[in-house]
């Protein structure tokens, strides 16, 4: 296997950021008011799961201190 020369490597990573830079210009990123709504979303969704876990840790606790003693 033949060893790269730096300045092919460097072409390479030249190569990709413009790829990167090509694909960002074609995302569709939301607006002002769509990203509250999103955010909200997510953090009513992580509000919610944490109180469950929190409710299932509860009725475990309970559940193996009544069985334990």
């Amino acid at each position: 296997m033949a060893a790269q020369t730096s300045a092919g490597k460097g072409a390479k990573i030249g190569g990709f950021f413009k790829g990167v830079k090509a694909e960002l210009k074609k995302v569709s990123w939301p607006n002002k008011k769509q990203l509250i709504n999103y955010t909200t979303v997510v953090l009513v969704s992580c509000g919610l799961m944490a109180l469950l876990v929190w409710l299932l840790d509860t009725i475990a606790h309970q559940l193996l201190k009544f069985i334990l003693g």
